[in-house]
């Protein structure tokens, strides 16, 4: 299948889908012309790196983990294991950055409240 219909199967943008080939995650064999063609298993390929991304790993950190995907072994597993670990480290950082932010947002609205009821008329009975 050409890049066209790869990006319609899979909902990703044709920009996008050069930008993985760019970065080493998806791979293409070319016709004479140069245009891409993909297999089946691309488009399983591009939803992984989807979930990847969706996961908040960037682009190096995907490439970083693939070859335990492509080529399993008990030193790529390792390796993975690793970077792996390091991103499940950034993103408990970042959740708690997240949450004193909501915290601090949630004192913010607290005070805006009372200020607005504080410059509300009281009724007298």
């Amino acid at each position: 299948m050409r890049i066209g219909e790869l990006a319609s199967r899979t909902g990703v943008s044709v920009r996008s889908l050069r930008y993985y080939e760019e970065q080493g995650l998806l791979s293409s064999s070319r016709s004479t012309g140069g245009q891409r063609h993909y297999t089946e298993v691309e488009v399983e390929r591009v939803a992984f790196i989807q979930r990847l991304y969706a996961a908040g790993l960037s682009s190096r950190t995907i490439a970083e983990l693939l070859p335990c995907v492509d080529a399993p072994s008990e030193e790529h597993s390792d390796t993975a294991l690793e970077r792996m670990a390091q991103e499940r480290d950034r993103l408990s950082a970042h959740i708690a950055e997240l949450a004193r932010t909501r915290d601090a947002l949630d004192a913010l609205m607290a005070a805006a409240r009372e200020y607005r009821e504080r410059l509300r008329p009281t009724t007298a009975a």
